[in-house]
């Protein structure tokens, strides 16, 4: 067998170290993590997870997990920037709180509007929805409920008066807020509504600091702390199928993104929702397993 000269041993390993040069950075690029971000309550803490885990599992790409990014505004702003590839947000509050639309009823209707406007002025996709609706609900305490027969929200326009709200920061602002809720159903309080955190509205309820709160509907904490949901008697609320939202340059630079997300599509009801936020809430577990039991039990 011919021995190979030094040039064609040093051509070959120059071969090799450029071939190694490419691979790293074919590599480098494939192994680019996939952003998702989310609000800052825990459902949003969930649904971010629920993403995460999906994408690992289905693709084998690293997930960055950017999680409590404030509201609505903070999350739309930081996908249009780049900073994340995709999170959950709800229809109605795209409608209203993005799009600047008045609320209207109708889920497919909605969420088409969503759909073809977040792709017209924004370059995002949303796609289909997770399968539950998490409207505004507005909760009193269970023992008020049953002693005054309160069932539905046009009922407590005569206890304003006497009555103090509390609310999320957001709600105070939004077009399907504070304003529109207190001129449709007539309602003037003793007092401003009083400002908190989502997370300490159920509390501050329960501990007679507030009378009334505007929270979400698969709150954990309301079948936990003995709450009432009152029925939106008037149609206020638009509905608020939860959808994620995804870069399409991160669709395209991904192209195993989509039908890993298109799988969690009409999985998660309204019970299933409550129920994870309870055992994040009420019981104390961490979001990722309380997630990666549900993905489980679906066969994701």
């Amino acid at each position: 067998m011919a021995i190979p000269t030094r040039p064609v041993i040093l051509k070959a390993l120059l071969g090799l170290v450029l071939a190694a040069c490419l691979q790293g950075a074919c590599t480098g690029s494939r192994q680019r993590p996939v952003v998702i971000g989310s609000k800052n309550f825990t459902e949003q803490s969930v649904l971010g997870e629920l993403l995460a885990q999906r994408i690992e599992a289905a693709t084998g790409l690293p997930v960055e997990r950017r999680f409590y990014l404030a509201g609505s505004y903070i999350c739309h702003q930081a996908i249009l920037a780049g900073r994340i590839d995709a999170y959950v947000e709800y229809t109605g509050t795209a409608l209203t709180a993005i799009l600047k639309q008045p609320p209207q009823p109708g889920r497919e209707e909605v969420y088409k509007l969503v759909r073809d406007e977040y792709a017209r002025r924004f370059g995002l996709e949303v796609l289909p929805p997770l399968g539950f609706n998490n409207t505004f609900a507005i909760v009193v305490r269970g023992d008020d409920a049953r002693r005054l027969h309160l069932t539905a929200l046009s009922q407590i326009a005569a206890l304003a008066p006497d009555w103090r709200l509390g609310v999320g920061y957001e709600f105070i602002e939004r077009p399907d807020g504070y304003q529109g809720l207190a001129k449709t159903y007539g309602l003037k309080f003793r007092e401003a509504p009083r400002l908190m955190d989502l997370g300490l509205l159920y509390r501050a309820l329960k501990d007679k600091q507030v009378d009334v709160v505007a929270g979400n509907s698969t709150d954990g904490l309301i079948a936990a702390l003995n709450l009432t949901v009152l029925d939106d008697d008037r149609g206020y609320f638009p509905p608020y199928e939860a959808v994620p939202v995804v870069r399409v340059a991160t669709l395209e630079r991904v192209p195993a993104l989509r039908q890993a997300l298109l799988s969690l599509a009409g999985r998660i009801s309204d019970a299933d929702m409550r129920r994870m936020n309870y055992a994040v809430d009420g019981e104390r577990r961490e979001a990722r397993d309380v997630v990666r039991e549900f993905l489980l039990s679906r066969g994701l």
